[in-house]
């Protein structure tokens, strides 16, 4: 039993030693005996996909910026007028000029030095008015004289020639000129009839020629516009513009003298309420407490004032008339206590000119200790062509007409 084992084992372990001779013949000559080689399996060439996405691409380039819809804008082009500021005064042997600073209008005011009239200078300066006065005889400062068959016509030019501003190369106002014309009558009565010996100066043939008129005008709150309706309660407050229309005139200053509020379109009837007196003293504030008072002077031929509503005590209506005694003076003239606009404002008496000396003598002659209850309102007026009074002391004239308005509803306020 031993035996055949041990040749079974023998047996067993030539067919071993061959198979590993067998393998020993296929090695490489540089390989080692005894050692082997792992074996690598051939590179795998890599799979290239097409890369997807779950959502399809929506980026797109910006597109050009649009310009946005401008709003409409209430814009209107305002065009320049003509500024009535330069006014003539043709005397026998003499022209007299004067020229607001306010030159065009726009509230700037203009270096003297830079006007002339021809080839002459101003000859003085109304520093209270802000106006320039020229004067010339009629053949002086560069005139023309023309003959027509009517007249005979002296041509002056008032010439702007503005300097640059500080030193600068700059100007804000341009070159102007403007014709200022003096017409004398050529004709005159050369009849053979006997002449009447009865001369009439000349100025008051001037008379008849410088007709002005005087206006009252119901206002908004702000002065901007004429009032459309003529309705108050008691307590509103009455805004009222007083004018004079100047036409050819030098400047002229205007003043309310006198005004009273009655039932009726007679201004001597009853009950009657004088609310301004003494030459342009608004006594309504002084007698009642009111809040009535002048507004400062925006231009000289304009006076503004503000009036409380009011209705006559024990009256059943309301409608209510005002007549009005309005004056004007040139605007070169001094204030004083006939030529004023006064309010009685925080227990002092205040001038709408800052001249608040004109008013000292609205305090005289005292005044009653209680009113009947209020104050007044105006509508629109035209007058009868003002009549000019001729000061003797010296070339000081005055124009002065009425004016009556109304009738003005004042209602009583609900509570």
């Amino acid at each position: 039993m031993v035996m055949k084992c041990t040749a079974v084992c023998l047996v067993a372990l030539s067919l071993l030693g061959s198979l590993c001779d067998a393998q020993w013949l296929h090695k490489p000559n540089n390989q080692k005996p005894g050692r082997q080689d792992p074996i690598k399996d051939p590179p795998q060439v890599p799979q290239q996909a097409k890369q997807t996405f779950e959502k399809p691409l929506t980026w797109t380039y910006p597109a050009d910026p649009q310009p946005q819809p401008q709003p409409e804008v209430p814009f209107e082009l305002r065009f320049p007028v003509p500024a009535a500021t330069v006014a003539v005064d043709c005397g026998e042997k003499e022209a007299l000029v004067e020229v607001k600073k306010d030159f065009f209008g726009i509230g700037q005011f203009i270096n003297p030095a830079d006007l002339t009239l021809g080839s002459c200078n101003a000859v003085g300066e109304d520093h209270a008015a802000q106006v320039l006065i020229f004067q010339s005889e009629l053949s002086n400062c560069g005139s023309s004289l023309a003959l027509t068959e009517d007249a005979l016509i002296y041509t002056f030019t008032l010439n702007y020639n503005p300097q640059s501003l500080a030193g600068s190369s700059v100007v804000r106002t341009s070159k102007a000129a403007v014709i200022v014309e003096c017409h004398y009558p050529r004709k005159h009565n050369v009849s053979s009839l006997p002449l009447v010996p009865l001369w009439i100066p000349f100025y008051a043939v001037k008379v008849a020629e410088e007709f002005l008129y005087f206006t009252l005008k119901l206002m908004t709150d702000d002065f901007q516009f004429e009032r459309p309706s003529y309705q108050y309660f008691l307590g509103d407050i009455i805004s009222i513009e007083a004018t004079v229309q100047q036409y050819h005139h030098v400047p002229l200053r205007v003043f309310v003298d006198n005004c009273v509020a009655t039932l009726s379109p007679v201004p001597s009837s009853d009950p009657r309420y004088a609310f301004i007196e003494k030459n342009g003293c608004l006594v309504d504030a002084r007698i009642t407490g009111s809040s009535s008072r002048f507004l400062s002077r925006s231009a000289d031929n304009k006076l503004q004032f503000q009036l409380e509503a009011f209705r006559f005590q024990g009256a059943d209506s309301g409608l209510t008339y005002i007549t009005c005694h309005l004056k004007a003076t040139s605007a070169a003239s001094d204030f004083n206590n006939e030529q004023r606009a006064c309010s009685y404002i925080d227990g002092f008496w205040r001038e709408a000119s800052g001249i608040d000396g004109a008013c000292d003598s609205c305090e005289s002659g005292g005044f009653p200790t209680g009113g009947s209850g209020g104050k007044s309102a105006v509508g629109t007026g035209l007058s009868t062509p003002g009549r000019k009074i001729r000061d003797v002391s010296g070339e000081s004239y005055t124009w002065e007409g009425d004016v009556t308005m109304g009738p003005i509803d004042i209602k009583e306020k609900i509570q």
